[in-house]
Formats: C-alpha cells, sequence, structure tokens
C-alpha cells in the first residue's frame, strides 16, 4: 500500500517529521505493509522545478491509496502563470475528493472555551463559493470594470447530495444526529437547492436525528451549546468557517485534522496552515497532521475491511490524546513549554507502551 508524503511549507516538513515517524512504527507494529514516498512541493518545487505542484507529483498523488500532506503556504505563491498552483485545491479537484471531514472535540489536559464538545464537521468539498471550483474554464470571480468584482456560487444537486449521505453514514456510527447547516432564508436558489436535497436524503435515513439551522444562528449555537450537535454537513465556505470555529473552541486549529476523501482516494491534511511566524523554531504543534494521518488509516480500514488498519487508527489517536494529557507535553500554541520533537517522541512513547 502507497502512502505518499508531501511535507509543504513553513511547519510542514517539521510536523510532518514526527508524523510519519510515528506511522513508520503503526506500520511495522500492525504489519500495514505501508511503503512511504516522499516528494517535495510548494516553494522547494518552485525553486527547483519552477512550479509549486510538479507533474510527476500529482501522478504519484493520484497512484497512491493514500496521501499526507502538509500544511502550503499559498499566500506567498506567484501567479498560476508563473508556476504558483494552489496544491489542495487541485489535488481534491483531480481526485474528485468531494468530502472534507474535520472532526473537533474537547480532550482531558487541553484548555478549551468548549467544556464539552464532541462533533464532526461534512464540509463539501469541490464547489460553493471557491472561485476555483465554479468553473469549467476559468475562475467564478471575475471583474467586468475596474471598479466592480463578481463572483459565482455553484451548488449542484449531486454535490449536495453525496455530501449529504457522507453526513449521514458517518453519523450512523456516532450519535445519530445531523445538523443541516444553510441559508436558504437568503440564498433561496443555491441554499435553497443544498438544504432539498439534504433533507430528501435524511428521509432514507429514519434512524437519524436532523435538524437545519441558518449559518449565522450555528455560528452562535455553537459557541453557546456545542456538546449538542454530533455531525454538521455545510457547503464548502461555510463547513470551512464553521469548522476553524469548532477547532478553536476545542483548544486551537493545532488540533484540527481532517481528510478531504473522495470515493477511491483520501488526503490527511491538518485543517490549520504553514505558521511562517513559528517555522524554524521547533515549537510547531503536529497533532493535527498526526490526528489527520490516524483518520487517513481509519479511511482506508473501511476502504479495505482492514481490522490491523483500524486498530491501527484508534492506536494512533489516543497516543496522541494521551500525549496531550500530560502538560509536560503540550506545545506552547496549548500554553505548553513543550516542542514539536519532544510532543513526537511522546506519542511514540505511547505507541510503544
Amino acid at each position: 500500500m502507497k502512502i505518499l508524503i508531501l511535507p509543504g511549507d513553513d511547519i510542514g516538513p517539521e510536523i510532518m517529521a514526527p508524523t510519519k515517524k510515528a506511522l513508520v512504527a503503526l506500520n511495522k507494529r500492525f504489519n500495514l505493509g505501508f511503503e512511504f514516498e516522499e516528494k517535495s512541493i510548494g516553494i522547494d518545487a518552485l525553486k527547483a522545478e519552477g512550479t509549486t505542484l510538479p507533474d510527476h507529483v500529482l501522478k504519484s498523488a493520484q497512484a497512491a491509496d493514500g496521501i499526507i500532506l502538509g500544511p502550503i503556504g499559498t499566500f506567498k505563491y506567484p501567479p498560476k502563470e508563473q508556476g504558483g498552483i494552489n496544491i489542495s485545491a487541485v489535488l481534491r479537484m483531480a481526485m474528485d475528493l468531494y468530502a472534507n471531514i474535520r472532526p473537533a472535540k474537547t480532550r482531558p489536559g487541553v484548555e478549551s472555551m468548549a467544556k464539552e464538545m464532541d462533533l464532526v464537521v461534512v464540509r463539501e468539498n469541490t464547489e460553493g463559493f471557491y472561485a476555483d471550483r465554479t468553473m469549467f474554464a476559468g475562475t467564478g470571480e471575475f471583474m467586468p470594470t475596474e471598479d466592480l468584482a463578481m463572483s459565482m456560487r455553484k451548488i449542484t444537486r449531486e454535490g449536495s447530495r453525496r455530501i449529504a449521505v457522507s453526513a449521514f453514514e458517518l453519523a450512523r456510527t456516532r450519535r445519530k444526529k445531523v445538523t443541516i447547516v444553510h441559508k436558504a432564508n437568503v440564498l433561496k436558489i443555491t441554499d435553497g437547492l443544498f438544504l432539498s436535497v439534504a433533507q430528501q436524503v435524511a428521509a432514507d435515513y429514519p434512524d437519524v436525528e436532523v435538524e437545519d439551522q441558518i449559518v449565522d444562528a450555528m455560528a452562535a449555537l455553537l459557541i453557546r451549546k456545542p456538546e449538542t450537535f454530533d455531525v454538521i454537513v455545510a457547503t464548502n465556505m461555510f463547513g470551512d468557517i464553521l469548522s476553524d470555529e469548532a477547532a478553536e473552541l476545542s483548544g486551537g486549529l493545532g488540533l484540527g485534522g481532517s481528510i478531504n476523501a473522495g470515493v477511491d482516494r483520501a488526503i490527511a491534511q491538518a485543517a490549520h496552515g504553514s505558521a511562517p511566524d513559528i517555522a524554524g523554531q521547533g515549537v510547531a504543534n503536529p497533532s493535527a497532521l498526526m490526528i489527520s494521518a490516524a483518520m487517513l488509516m481509519g479511511w482506508l480500514a473501511q476502504k479495505n475491511g482492514s481490522n490491523a488498519l483500524a486498530q491501527a487508527s484508534e492506536l494512533f489517536i489516543k497516543s496522541v490524546d494521551s500525549a496531550l494529557a500530560n502538560p509536560a507535553n503540550l506545545t506552547p500554541d496549548l500554553k505548553g513549554l513543550g516542542s514539536t520533537d519532544s510532543f513526537g517522541k511522546a506519542v511514540l512513547n505511547e505507541l510503544d507502551a
């Protein structure tokens, strides 16, 4: 089973190193048969090959069973015409990774704004307001005049259906509740279609409780009573914003794990950015990328019917949680004095326990 490692920019290589060590340890312990391949992307690839995403890397990604993508610093990439490709967007679209799964929960030992929370945001990943995902050619943003900028949004029946199915299927493995988030009171046609389709899907899951919330109310309710939510399904931009809010409530984006999943492929990718302000200091929190890698293993376990992968995924997440429960291991973003390296070693010790 081929696992492609793409370290990324800024803190990417720093947090990828302990994540890969943990994967190597799990591969050995559970005899998973992982074959690791590592390739350069982002600024390093731009300097060496003139593009942030060389064609050979894309081909390797499409041939891999799973991909672990480090944070990317798109803010400092040049225009696309000069090689500045948005790696995350291209990979998602090239492999039709329509479901962005982002869990957020409170953990023992981690200070959080939420007293209790254990939810998952299921975000549609290929449509919505994101300009690079709305048109067959070109983008959904344009300027008819120098004083007028416009943006187009795309919502399809099939895109809405399949993300709703992902949410309800996930809910069946959890507490059996789905919250559909929308703005159909204003975006009557686009969000109206999303809401209507999600409600139609809900009819096929009579065992799952369903509710819907307008997005601005949902943002407030996440703060007021986050413990009442289980699985939240939303369009692309709303899901992006709400999942970041949920991560902050749970303790910070340093805990924000996620996978981008389609039918045949999935990418592990932390929800946070590349944090150039702390790059090279050895203090970045690898938790989110580790959790993402564990989620990828869980996805592969389900896809392949592998008990060994499922057990490895569960142990990985438990080991991260155990490391987080010890204040001595916490990195500065969690108000601790630990380092990237020391946290990685703590997780490895838990894996060996």
